[in-house]
């Protein structure tokens, strides 16, 4: 307020001194008098809008201050209310615990009674125990009397007997379910397999190691080695594979484990020596063409196979992959006649089972997969093939026939089981396979120790390649019931213990000789 006075001073001031020198610059006393009224007035003018301004001032001041009190009122209004409905809730959460102190309370009250009748029953079961244990020791103290055998010879006398008796009886037991379960399953999965077989019939091929090339003369031989052997190292260092030019007539050997490279080499050689121009630039080129006309080859060959087996839908890079296994063998059987058998198998099964006959052969034709990755790629082949089917987007179902067909995941599928016993078909087939003789000998061994780990058995004889095991049991230790269930722990140890094709018969024998010499 004083600001608006000391303004509204200033002002008038300012008014009264320019009046004044108005005054003065007039001439003549009317004029001096017209200047002083003029004055006045505008003084008065003055004084009235001074007043005019400080009232309006005073009610800007009076509204602001009225609104501030508004809304701390409204603020002081919504914190009482607040602190309102904290005072009701802890009212409540004062009134719920005094509920549930009076309930514990009559808890605790029952809880002592229970107690008390507890105590009182175990005081009477000790009592009623202690009348039992003194009717007990009498009684067998008279049982001792009249059997004349103490309360312990008699309990294990009780005892063996009952252990021979239940032994021989769930012997006997297990022996009547599994002959019962083996009569009607065998006759479902005889039909169901044989029927799978009859139907497929892929011919099998041993793979070697080494390729021949028919050349036309001797002399050709000396052109393939090159000056100073300078062609012959080009060509193996562009193949990697071993070239043998020896004494066979008309003939130069190619030697490598890789089929895929054998073949590019063999293309490429028979090529060379039907052109006549070998040289090391020449064979680079020559080899690389081969290189890229083979890759365009596996392709084809995968199509046709998915073709032939009426799937599509497969990713072009697993497609690559089914024809590459043209080029791979496992034990000397063709990877893709194995697959394709495999396949087919699965999908008889499949369909005798009233399964998705595609899915089975999707799952089938893909088992092996993982054989066909770079060696430098560690690991078992049904993880790398479970790995590869997963990132191509394959259904989960063929995902995981891949991965367990040799029990390396978990199966959640009946496609699963199905694959592995096509795959154990296919490979057990006879002359499908081969092993060397050291596995072969390893394996018979792995036989027969793990018959003669059992207790009773005298010998052991691994009989027909290892696909039959015999076991000779001492009679005297080993009685009829228990040869079954010898010849069936057996079998499951074996289960458990080797990898084989196929299966293994388990022949336990038991016999009997009395002899007597007449004189």
């Amino acid at each position: 307020m004083d600001l608006i006075y000391l303004i509204v001073s200033v002002v008038i001031a300012g008014i009264a001194f320019a009046l004044g020198w108005v005054m003065n610059s007039k001439i003549g006393a009317g004029g001096i008098q017209r200047a002083k009224e003029e004055s006045e007035r505008i003084l008065k003018d003055a004084e009235t809008e001074a007043r005019n301004l400080k009232k309006e001032k005073l009610l800007e001041v009076k509204d602001e201050w009225l609104k501030k009190k508004q809304e701390f009122d409204n603020e002081v209004n919504s914190r009482r209310q607040k602190l309102n409905n904290f005072e009701k809730q802890l009212e409540k959460k004062e009134t719920g615990l005094e509920r549930k102190m009076e309930l514990v309370s009559e808890r605790e009250k029952e809880l002592e009674e229970l107690s008390e009748q507890i105590k009182i029953k175990q005081e009477q079961v000790a009592h009623k125990n202690e009348r039992l244990d003194n009717l007990l020791k009498e009684q067998n103290k008279r049982l001792e009397k009249i059997a004349q055998l103490t309360s312990e010879e008699a309990k294990n006398m009780l005892i063996e007997n009952l252990k021979d008796e239940a032994k021989t009886e769930a012997q006997q037991f297990i022996r009547d379910i599994r002959d019962q379960a083996k009569a009607d399953a065998k006759k479902e999965a005889q039909k169901i397999v044989i029927n799978a077989i009859q139907k497929t019939a892929v011919d099998h091929s041993v793979e070697t190691t080494v390729s021949v090339v028919q050349i036309q003369s001797d002399e050709m031989k000396g052109r393939i080695i090159g000056r100073e052997g300078r062609n012959i190292r080009a060509f193996e260092a562009a193949t990697g594979i071993d070239v043998i030019v020896d004494d066979t007539p008309e003939a130069v050997i190619l030697s490598g484990f890789d089929q895929y490279r054998r073949e590019i080499a063999r293309i490429a050689l028979e090529r060379l020596i039907s052109d006549g121009r070998i040289h090391p630039a020449r064979i680079e080129e020559v080899v690389d063409k081969v290189r890229e006309e083979l890759e365009d080859e596996i392709y084809k060959e995968g199509e046709n196979t998915i073709i032939q087996l009426g799937l599509h839908g497969v990713h072009p890079e697993l497609v690559r992959h089914i024809g590459k296994m043209k080029y791979r063998s496992s034990y000397g059987q063709n990877l893709l006649q194995h697959s394709i058998e495999v396949a087919y198998i699965t999908g008889f099964m499949a369909a005798e089972l009233g399964l998705d006959v595609k899915m089975a052969k999707r799952a089938g034709l893909l088992h092996d997969i993982g054989k066909t990755l770079d060696k430098s790629i560690e690991g078992p082949h049904a993880l790398l093939g479970y790995e590869m089917t997963k990132k191509y987007k394959e259904h989960p179902i063929v995902v995981n026939a891949v991965g367990s067909h040799h029990d390396d995941i978990e199966m959640t599928s009946p496609y699963a089981p199905l694959v592995q016993a096509a795959d154990a078909i296919s490979g057990a087939r006879p002359g499908a396979r081969r092993e060397s003789l050291e596995s072969y000998v390893k394996r018979l061994e792995n036989l027969e120790s793990i018959a003669n780990s059992f207790d009773g058995v005298a010998k052991t004889y691994a009989i027909q390649a290892g696909r039959e095991i015999r076991v000779v049991v001492e009679p005297d230790k080993i009685d009829d019931d228990y040869s079954d269930q010898l010849a069936y722990d057996i079998a499951q140890r074996i289960q458990q213990d080797l990898e084989y094709p196929g299966q293994i018969k388990v022949t336990v024998i038991r016999e009997v000789r009395k002899i007597a010499f007449a004189k």
